[in-house]
């Protein structure tokens, strides 16, 4: 559902993603880990088709993302790590924004969009103005408007911002139901905990170079701790690739 190949972008003299090579399975939750300036939200924006790679190709349910981005775009849920809104518009004229991005009819919207919004406990606020949301409100909103045109991939940067525990909860048992049934999940996430209990794999990315990729049980194998956790894992193997262990 997912092909990265040779996927590269610089900055100046600056290498932020290093000939990537990836692919992510239909129904899969794939992890996407790393330090911080590692590559991953570059990664994720040429992905959902924000940023030109400066070399290489994304692959989108087989769709090339620069030769028909309008149609890539089109099989993308695009949750972003901050929730950019229309905040003069109320929580149910941006699902109706976004609804038009996508081309869904009136007779699909209103049912579609009402039984998302209740799911994400925002159904009361619907025809308030988002500059009322809180933070995790806009976050939930954000989630909401993804998932209206039923995308068979979602690309998400950071889902877990501004969540409460209960919001964090229903989030992952979500993507566990989604790909369950076929739906494609890429997540770039710093909550290891989160990563470690919902992934299927797991990608490490550090100085811009994919440096490990593979199940829990794999990534501890190569960091030779076959009892330790993410967090321990993770450190272990990026520690060994700054060393050049």
């Amino acid at each position: 559902m997912i092909e990265l190949k040779n996927l590269t972008k610089r900055y100046g003299n600056v290498l932020a993603v290093n000939g990537l090579d990836l692919s992510v399975s239909a129904g899969e939750i794939f992890g996407f880990i790393g330090p911080n300036g590692a590559g991953k939200t570059t990664t994720i924006r040429m992905m959902g088709g924000i940023l030109r790679p400066t070399a290489g190709t994304v692959l989108i349910d087989g769709i090339d993302m620069s030769r028909d981005p309008e149609t890539a775009k089109r099989r993308i849920g695009f949750i972003p790590d901050r929730p950019f809104l229309y905040e003069k518009l109320t929580g149910m004229e941006f699902m109706r924004f976004t609804a038009d991005l996508f081309g869904m009819g009136d007779g699909l919207f209103r049912e579609k969009a009402e039984s998302i919004l209740k799911m994400f406990s925002l159904h009361d606020w619907a025809d308030e103005l988002i500059e009322a949301y809180s933070h995790g409100m806009k976050q939930r909103l954000v989630i909401s408007a993804a998932l209206l045109h039923d995308p068979r991939i979602i690309i998400v940067d950071e889902p877990m911002v501004g969540l409460d525990p209960a919001g964090i909860r229903m989030i992952k048992g979500l993507f566990r139901r989604l790909a369950d049934g076929g739906t494609t999940i890429f997540m770039s996430t710093h909550t290891l905990e989160v990563a470690e209990d919902v992934c299927d794999r797991i990608g490490i990315i550090h100085l811009g170079s994919l440096i490990a990729t593979g199940t829990m049980a794999d990534l501890k194998r190569m960091a030779s701790s076959e009892e330790a956790n993410l967090e321990e894992v993770f450190l272990r193997l990026t520690e060994e690739e700054s060393f050049g262990a």
